[in-house]
């Protein structure tokens, strides 16, 4: 349920679910914490699996779990892994080439809410994007919240992290990509092609996207309203953008 940072290499993995996670993926994880004389489904998965793999598991009362975790809410399990690194651009682009697909890319300007950043990266798994990209600057990295936000998927969806969007995305542009911009000012997105090599590109929370980024876009689209309430929370609005996406990639 809770990811922590244990130290400037590492970081504590809490909660069943993702830990079975981390541990599907190959993840480097150096240790394994669990509850003493605690048994259920998910855990006896997690004992086999750290076996297969050779890895140390310990088996410890729950007040050291308590004192290890953040919140509590660890589930009786912890593991200890190596902390998340940053891809490179050409990782996304070869993951779409090995899945012979044309590319699909979240690009985030300016995400500052871990959860959000999570949620994103867990919406580019699920649709079948082959990364996300956000800035160096005035933005949340992969932080042990943003980990655990993504519910995994920060185990299989490279994240490349650059010092300029707009230089990325002109370069990006060079390799066949072209970007939509979400923004309520835009056109309807149902009446636009979204099919081909794509970049989302989705601004930050309450701010929307910066001037140059903007600019840089292809074109805008906006989402339908039909409420009272004239916005989206930014990680919803790139979902909903992303699944016209994906209807639209089916029916071609």
């Amino acid at each position: 349920m809770k990811e922590k940072e244990a130290n400037s290499g590492s970081m504590l993995i809490e909660g069943r679910n993702e830990v079975i996670e981390a541990l599907r993926s190959d993840r480097s994880i150096d240790r394994i914490y669990v509850q003493d004389g605690l048994h259920d489904g998910k855990l006896d998965t997690i004992r086999r699996e750290a076996k297969k793999r050779g890895l140390r598991t310990d088996f410890v009362e729950r007040r050291r779990l308590d004192e290890m975790s953040e919140t509590g809410m660890h589930q009786g399990v912890i593991a200890r892994a190596a902390a998340y690194d940053y891809a490179e651009i050409d990782d996304i682009l070869a993951k779409a080439e090995e899945n012979g697909e044309t590319p699909f890319i979240f690009m985030l300007d300016g995400i500052e809410d871990p959860h959000n950043l999570g949620a994103m990266i867990r919406t580019a798994n699920v649709c079948g994007a082959h990364g996300v990209i956000i800035p160096k600057e005035r933005a949340v990295g992969l932080t042990a919240t943003v980990a655990r936000a993504s519910a995994g998927a920060l185990n299989y969806t490279p994240v490349a992290k650059v010092t300029n969007l707009v230089r990325a995305m002109e370069e990006l542009k060079k390799r066949g990509l072209w970007f939509v911009g979400a923004d309520m000012d835009g056109d309807v997105m149902y009446e636009k092609d979204l099919r081909g090599p794509i970049g989302v590109v989705i601004g930050a929370e309450g701010k929307g996207l910066s001037k140059l980024v903007r600019e840089a876009c292809d074109f805008v689209v906006s989402i339908p309203m039909k409420g009272e309430i004239s916005s989206l929370n930014a990680s919803v609005a790139a979902g909903v953008l992303a699944y016209e996406i994906v209807r639209q990639r089916m029916q071609a």
